[in-house]
């Protein structure tokens, strides 16, 4: 099995829903994110997938994302925007636009701070 991550980032704002303490306020963060792929194989080129292809697929997710008020985009409207549901969000959207591809993800990795993160990964 064959691992292939990139890593990217975006910015933007949030509040955190009924939650007690200060990052229920409305504040910001510069996000970085990891994405992690798998192949069984590879092709011709000797690719698992071209990280050309990752990163543009990747890339259209923090667009949606980068620059916003999350709590305002149609994906948050009803959970509140944490790192956590962030991850899930960015995975099952990458998910989707990778089915035509030989790869599975494995894991989306959300960072808010340097040494803080949440990931996600199907069980």
């Amino acid at each position: 099995m064959f691992h292939l991550s990139i890593i990217t980032s975006f910015a933007a704002a949030h509040n955190l829903l009924h939650y007690q303490g200060d990052c229920e306020n409305l504040h910001g963060h510069n996000w970085k994110v990891e994405v992690t792929v798998s192949a069984e194989g590879l092709d011709k080129s000797g690719l698992g997938i071209d990280f050309k292809i990752l990163k543009k697929h990747t890339r259209e997710v923090m667009n949606y994302l980068d620059h916003k008020y999350l709590n305002d985009l149609d994906a948050f409207t009803d959970i509140s925007p944490s790192s956590e549901q962030i991850a899930r969000f960015i995975f099952e959207q990458i998910e989707k636009s990778l089915q035509e591809y030989e790869v599975i993800v494995q894991k989306v990795t959300v960072w808010e701070s340097d040494n803080a993160y949440a990931a996600y990964t199907r069980s």
